[in-house]
């Protein structure tokens, strides 16, 4: 299976890197001109000058929750809080809905939300038929998944979610060559074969998303004959990585410009160190400029095995949203990333929160490459200021705390 969709794939990496650059000023001028939400957020900046990732690390970064506020905001002059360059009619023919409400627009170019290097990658072809078991109604996933194997050549079967009798009936009649869908739903159909003795030949592959894929399940479906494949992919920016057969992380779709984050900030972290995905997206019909996934992941080194030159992310490791409630007030990710701006000499801080609730203790563990005497009291200090609680101060040296994206831990005890 170790083939291309496109010549995109093997790129060289800097000739990637530089049309990627060459495309970004044009879709922040894009931006600013179709879109009226961007239009406010980057007013004053320069399009032309953002042509590398430290200029595109100085924009703001849009978080789902500010794209919510801002579409609620605005929504009696515009349902899409002005975030879409597409207007209903042909240039959009579904509108779709996310918990929130968020409201989506799918735009009429093929393959949307760019799903066919994805189910590639998972082993579909041209020719097949696919049993589409993501909703249909309301969220996207279904019209995500459908669009993308229309792309590749495929037929698709809109088996939506539930009736899983009936699910097994079609699968074993019309002989799918492959499952699209949840895993954990995955996982219900072939029990449900099993127990109704009703064989699934046909269906020998599978490309999974919508929740985690832990190595169990996988492992799990290959020894009833189905090898599954993941992807990430969300409804603002449709597909952003997709794991191929080296199974080794998960490589960065072609249409999206990523960046890893630390949470509460737009400083992108070092490269390897867990942090926020934020994701640019080269989509000209609803065109997100640093758009905050809320989802914590780090950048892999070097090279897929299968060829493909892109970069790899170690998939979804948690949520970046890290909003703590102590002592009745809420703490921040950003409040943390304030005090330690205030520290040169702090390199990576940690909130961990402990005790039982109604007796919340916080202490703000800090990597400092210096420590002069009293730097523990001014930060203590600096973190009264910020979050206007009290909280002790640990020093660490550099490279002692966990690289697992944490700003803030909530370690109390719930019992």
């Amino acid at each position: 299976m170790n083939s291309y969709f496109d010549a995109l794939e093997t790129r060289d990496p800097a000739q990637r890197e530089a049309e990627l650059m060459a495309a970004l000023p044009a879709q922040v001028a894009h931006a600013q001109r179709e879109s009226a939400a961007f239009a406010s957020i980057l007013a004053g900046i320069d399009a032309a000058s953002i042509t590398s990732r430290g200029a595109l690390a100085r924009l703001p970064v849009i978080r789902k929750h500010e794209l919510l506020e801002l579409q609620v905001q605005g929504r009696q002059a515009d349902p899409f809080g002005g975030f879409s360059a597409v207007r209903y009619g042909p240039r959009m023919p579904r509108v779709f809905a996310s918990p929130g409400t968020i409201y989506e627009p799918q735009g009429a170019r093929p393959d949307y939300w760019r799903l066919a290097r994805a189910l590639f990658a998972a082993g579909f072809r041209s020719g097949e038929l696919i049993h589409n078991c993501f909703s249909y109604h309301f969220v996207p996933a279904g019209s995500m998944m459908e669009t993308g194997a229309h792309t590749l050549g495929c037929s698709v079967f809109a088996g939506g979610t539930g009736q899983t009798e009936q699910q097994v009936n079609a699968i074993a009649e019309l002989r799918p060559a492959g499952y699209v869908g949840t895993p954990s739903f995955l996982k219900i159909i072939v029990e449900k074969a099993a127990e109704m003795g009703v064989p699934l030949p046909s269906m020998r592959k599978a490309m999974v998303g919508g929740e985690a894929f832990p190595p169990s399940l996988r492992d799990w479906l290959a020894e009833r004959g189905v090898t599954g494949y993941q992807c990430y992919a969300t409804a603002d920016l449709g597909s952003i990585a997709y794991e191929t057969e080296a199974r080794e992380g998960l490589v960065l779709d072609e249409g999206v410009i990523v960046e890893i984050v630390r949470p509460g900030t737009g400083d992108p972290v070092p490269a390897g160190e867990v942090g926020e995905l934020v994701v640019t997206t080269l989509n000209p019909d609803y065109p997100l400029v640093r758009f905050g996934t809320g989802d914590l992941s780090a950048l892999l080194p070097g090279a897929c095995p299968t060829g493909r030159t892109n970069a790899r992310i170690r998939g979804w490791m948690g949520r970046a949203d890290q909003t703590t409630k102590v002592r009745g007030m809420f703490v921040h990710p950003g409040q943390v990333a304030e005090v330690l701006r205030r520290f040169p000499e702090l390199l990576k801080g940690r909130l961990v929160v402990s005790g039982e609730m109604a007796n919340d203790a916080m202490t703000l563990q800090v990597e400092a490459a210096a420590a002069a005497d009293g730097l523990d009291q001014r930060i203590g200090q600096a973190i009264r200021d910020v979050t206007k609680l009290r909280a002790e101060v640990q020093l660490f040296a550099p490279g002692s705390l966990p690289n697992d994206g944490k700003v803030i831990e909530d370690a109390r005890s719930y019992k």
